[in-house]
């Protein structure tokens, strides 16, 4: 084996980073060198590389035991001890890495008050990116309470935001944790949420909430408690909280008493928890009922309901409201047969089709359809969004022309500025849950290979990956995992056979359950013959070296 090369004084990780991408093209490519340099580090190294294999071997080229080994000293080099410390500590965290977040919080007492380029801190990564949190196995999957009682005696400092990460997705016990470490602050969201009714009824009874002192911030305030004592199954708390609603808008509890009554009221909202993350400052608690009606008719597939009740509350398509009616669209995005939901709404001609700016949810609706598969959502959609003139988005709807200009004469990305391509145009896109760092042209290429082969446009998908998309790219809609995991857990058979066929990664596991995608089809969305597909595949492939 030849000796290990020097690693420059100043490295950059782009460049190691170009230099496994050159590996793996020259080796695909049948150059001796390049194959023999993967043969000294991976003798039973199936071609064409994989990208995470092309790394190892330039790793251990330059002396490391692999890819993470080799960035660390990149960014010790570079002055970035610090923030790699905190990237270690994210790990550990997520890991449940006891052991390893008090070794670290040892050795970087800094950590605890540490601050990422957005203002996250350590404290945030124990709290849960999910929406809802409100059975116990989901808060064990997605909160970790032990490192956040860790870091909180590091002297991390429990803010407001802290009690929103916790109360919003109704994490009962990191809220009892962060009662435990802290006094809670005094507003009635997070007493309500708490559960103890005399606390609540002492807050009420000390600022009763009052139309002369502003009637729409009261209406809130006690709505948006309601809705977080309803959170955390807080009965008892809910009622007294719409009574006293109900006394400062006595309209509301006609509505209630014409629909069923104060009880039938607070039990639906208990039943649904994953939608009570709070109530806009625009609107009434009536109103936010009737949102969630319609929302769980779209998700029970309920489209005569969903049709009820816009004919019997109309106001839901006036200009005030031109947000809930994007929102109420965003579900619709996710799942393959909810098209008509959209249609039924646009149909009754709402407000946002006339809206000169029409606004748009955190997330991207035209983004979300193509994510998800939902390619034929798009004409709905453009009804009200123009398209976005990008490469991702021309890949997403299946316009070979228009990807193939957004590549030079000889199949190099011409992309122009990064900032005009998704995902580097939505301020909203979930780049640190994603672990992605600063905007590349590589995540561009990715996404667009993502979005092409998830609405079967294998054409296209084919051009991008002669052209540097990574089959294997970190890419899903919510935390790492990989476009074959996507495919697989949505029954997306097409796509997975494109991708197996093409050479993807079979045991690449995701970020949170550490599971294949044969794993997210079997136990994800119990797609065992998906599962079976995936094994089979996998029983086929050429077993790849344990590292």
């Amino acid at each position: 084996m030849s000796a290990a090369r020097d690693l420059p004084a100043h490295p950059s990780l782009d460049s190691l980073r170009k230099q496994a991408k050159r590996l793996a093209r020259d080796a695909a490519a049948g150059n001796g060198d390049a194959i023999a340099r993967i043969r000294a580090q991976l003798p039973h190294a199936a071609l064409p590389l994989s990208n995470r294999d092309a790394q190892f071997v330039i790793a251990r080229e330059y002396g490391f035991a692999g890819w993470p080994a080799l960035t660390a000293e990149v960014e010790n080099r570079l002055g970035h001890g610090l923030d790699r410390a905190a990237a270690d500590a994210r790990v550990a965290i997520h890991n449940a890495d006891h052991d390893r977040l008090r070794a670290l919080l040892g050795e970087y007492p800094a950590l605890a008050s540490w601050r990422d380029d957005r203002g996250r801190t350590l404290l945030d990564a124990t709290m849960s990116y999910a929406m809802d949190c409100s059975d116990a196995e989901r808060e064990r999957i997605y909160t970790r309470p032990v490192a956040a009682e860790m870091l909180i005696d590091a002297g991390a400092m429990v803010e407001r935001t802290t009690w929103e990460q916790a109360r919003k997705p109704g994490a009962s016990g990191m809220l009892q944790v962060l009662a435990k470490k802290t006094a809670p602050p005094r507003s009635l969201d997070v007493l309500a949420a708490l559960g103890d009714a005399a606390p609540v009824r002492a807050r009420l009874d000390a600022a009763a909430p009052s139309p002369d002192d502003g009637e729409p911030d009261a209406r809130f305030t006690l709505g948006n408690a309601l809705m977080s004592a309803c959170r955390f199954t807080h009965t008892a708390v809910a009622l007294l909280l719409l009574e006293r609603a109900i006394a400062l808008d006595p309209e509301l509890g006609r509505r209630i008493d014409r629909w069923q009554n104060r009880e039938a009221f607070v039990a639906f909202l208990i039943r649904h928890p994953g939608a009570l993350w709070h109530m806009r400052p625009e609107t009434t608690l009536w109103q936010a009922f009737v949102e969630l009606q319609l929302t769980d008719a779209l998700d029970r597939n309920d489209l005569a309901t969903f049709r009820g009740w816009l004919d019997d509350e109309p106001w839901v398509l006036d200009a005030p409201f031109t947000i809930l009616q994007a929102e109420l669209m965003l579900p619709a995005c996710y799942e393959k047969d909810r098209g008509e939901f959209i249609r039924t709404l646009l149909d009754r001609d709402p407000a946002i089709l006339h809206t000169q700016a029409p606004p748009t949810p955190r997330s991207s609706l035209i983004a979300q359809a193509l994510s998800y598969g939902n390619v034929h959502l798009v004409p709905l959609l453009t009804r009200i969004w123009p398209l976005p003139n990008d490469l991702p988005h021309a890949a997403g709807v299946g316009d070979a022309t228009a990807v193939a200009r957004w590549f030079d004469a000889a199949g190099n990305p011409a992309l122009g500025e990064l900032a005009q391509h998704y995902p580097h145009s939505d301020p909203h896109f979930p780049r640190a849950d994603l672990h992605w760092g600063p905007p590349t042209t590589q995540q561009t290429l990715d996404i667009a290979l993502a979005w092409a082969v998830l609405n079967s446009h294998f054409e296209i998908a084919t051009f991008l990956l002669e052209r540097g998309a990574n089959i294997d790219t970190d890419w899903a809609t919510h935390e790492p995992a990989s476009i074959l995991h996507e495919a697989a857990i949505h029954g997306n058979l097409d796509a997975v056979t494109f991708l197996i066929d093409h050479g993807a990664d079979l045991t690449m596991t995701d970020y949170r359950y550490r599971s294949n995608a044969e794993g997210w089809a079997r136990y994800g969305s119990h797609d065992e013959r998906m599962a079976d597909v995936l094994a089979s595949a996998a029983a086929r492939a050429r077993p790849r070296i344990e590292r």
